[in-house]
């Protein structure tokens, strides 16, 4: 796995209600603009709109069955998503554990002084 951050994906769960709609689409095991937008205080215009963004970065996909265009999770790109973040998470614990050494070693050199 790459430790560079995929901007797009970011961009795409970064919103509020397209991980609103993620969580539906995952409890519900996938579902339609329609579906979603029933259940969303957005418009069918803008699920549509958010479907496509998280289309775009791989989050979901789509199938079109009848007339209907179904909706589904990618639960691979959803794991790598959950991963990077994990990934971000270490980087930063990391950075904040190496900055209260500084702090406390800064704090015992004030006190001796």
């Amino acid at each position: 796995m790459s430790t560079a951050v995929d901007d797009e994906l970011w961009s795409a769960i970064g919103d509020p209600t397209r991980r609103r709609m993620l969580d539906l689409l995952i409890a519900e095991g996938g579902g339609t603009a329609t579906s979603l937008g029933g259940q969303l205080p957005v418009t069918r215009q803008a699920v549509t709109k958010h479907l496509a963004v998280l289309d775009r970065a791989g989050l979901v996909h789509c199938d079109q069955v009848g007339r209907e265009r179904r909706y589904r999770v990618d639960e691979q790109q959803l794991a790598r998503a959950a991963a990077e973040l994990a990934d971000v998470g270490a980087a930063w614990d990391a950075r904040l554990r190496r900055i209260k050494r500084i702090a406390e070693r800064i704090h015992r050199a004030t006190r001796q002084d």
